[in-house]
Parts: structure tokens; C-alpha cells; sequence
């Protein structure tokens, strides 16, 4: 980040401590983060520039140890939050640009170590894709200051990754529907709208709703995944 242990120490504490207010606030909508945080079942972790590949290195060996620990597999709710300390003041479309820049590089730095998750699909366009890192699925939430959407509007860029596996287990216990309709029913009442974006898992692809933006209906992914597992196929 920085160069300065200090000043890293220092934005690390407030980030913490702004992410954690801004979930808890009345109003957030999403009582799924909510709960992951009442229950210290989440992970927070800062970094340098969002889409920059110095970040990936760092952040990609902190989501694998994610997907493998204890809060992701003792908790219905766990998740996983990066903080990026810039670039700060970008509109709706730079933070999707970096966003996806950021997926890639993370996808490229593990090029012929893991299998796409068989749970879900690598084709962005298709109604069943999801980003996978470390053979896992997990669902990607972008945030930054000037999301349209007040639920994703945060000081500094960020992505919250969710393992698919829990909305899957949510379905079984026969959960996931009353929490989906309480978290649009919150976000309406924060908003005055529901995020046009918002479908169920196998309607449409849920890359459409990483970044937050209203996207136009023949908008796809910039996003091929890397098939090969050949070690130089990257």
C-alpha cells in the first residue's frame, strides 16, 4: 500500500470500524451481513489500488485461506471483505471497470491451480454463472462513494465476496426466500426502489449485479475465464 506499516496500520483500523457502522446502521438493508457481523463470522482485509495487480498476490492467497477456515464453514452467513484504499471520487462505470480488472487478475493468478467451481458456470453471459476462486463459488458485491445504490455506497472501493454455497444451503433449511423478501422489502424502504439488477440465481447471470450499476440489457461481462490447465496457458 503505502510503504508505511503505520499509516496502513491506521487506515486498516478505519476501515474496519466504517465498514462495521455502515453494516450495523438501522437501515442497511441486508440482514444477511448483518448477522455475519453480529456473529464475528467475517473476514476484513485492506489493500492498495482496486484492479491493480499488485494487490492480487496478497488478496488472492487471503480468499483462498477464506474459503478453507473456520468462520466459512462454522457459519451460515460468513463473509469476506476487501477494502481498497483508492482510487477515491470514480463514477459508476471506472468502479465496474476496475472491479472486473480486479476478477481477472485474481482469476489469471491462479491459472491452472483450481477448477472452476462445477457448481456453477465460468460463462458470464450464462443465467448460472459465478466468479470462482480456489474451486469455490462466491457471490461478488462491489461498493464504492458514488453508487447510485445506497446500500453499496461506501467511503472506499470495496468487494464483499459470499460463498454460493451458503445461499444454497439457505434454500435447504428453507430460509433463503423469507430473508430475500425482508432485504428487498429494507432496501425499498432505504431507496424508494428495488435494484432493477436483483434476480434469482438461474434467471439471469449474476455478473450483472457485481458492480451496483444499472446495466444495459445487451451489457456483458468483461470476463473470459482461463480454460486451460496447462502451467503456461497465462
Amino acid at each position: 500500500m503505502t510503504g508505511n506499516p503505520a499509516r496502513e496500520g491506521q487506515f486498516a483500523a478505519e476501515a474496519r470500524e466504517h465498514f462495521r457502522q455502515f453494516v450495523l446502521q438501522p437501515d442497511f438493508p441486508c440482514v444477511g451481513a448483518k448477522a455475519a457481523f453480529n456473529s464475528e463470522a467475517y473476514v476484513l482485509n485492506v489493500y492498495g489500488e482496486l484492479g491493480v495487480s499488485d494487490s492480487t498476490a496478497r488478496l488472492g492467497t487471503d480468499l483462498f485461506d477464506f474459503t478453507r477456515s473456520e468462520i466459512r464453514h462454522n457459519s451460515e452467513y460468513a463473509t469476506f471483505v476487501a477494502v481498497f484504499a483508492g482510487p477515491l471520487e470514480i463514477d459508476e462505470v471506472e468502479f465496474e471497470n476496475l472491479l472486473w480488472q480486479e476478477l481477472r487478475n485474481l482469476h489469471r493468478a491462479e491459472a491452472g491451480q483450481f477448477d472452476w467451481d462445477p457448481s456453477v458456470r465460468s460463462d458470464p453471459n450464462d443465467p448460472h454463472f459465478s466468479f470462482s476462486l480456489a474451486g469455490q463459488a462466491l457471490y461478488v458485491i462491489g461498493m464504492h462513494a458514488n453508487s447510485s445504490r445506497e446500500a453499496r455506497r461506501f467511503k472506499w472501493p470495496t468487494l464483499v465476496f459470499n460463498p454460493h454455497e451458503q445461499f444454497e444451503q439457505l434454500r435447504a433449511h428453507g430460509k433463503w426466500k423469507k430473508m430475500q423478501e425482508t432485504i428487498r422489502s429494507r432496501d425499498y424502504a432505504l431507496q424508494g426502489s428495488i435494484n432493477p439488477m436483483l434476480s434469482d440465481f438461474g434467471q439471469r447471470s449474476e455478473a450483472r449485479q457485481y458492480s451496483g450499476r444499472a446495466v444495459e440489457e445487451a451489457w456483458r461481462a468483461p470476463f473470459s475465464p482461463i480454460r486451460s490447465k496447462c502451467p503456461f496457458a497465462h
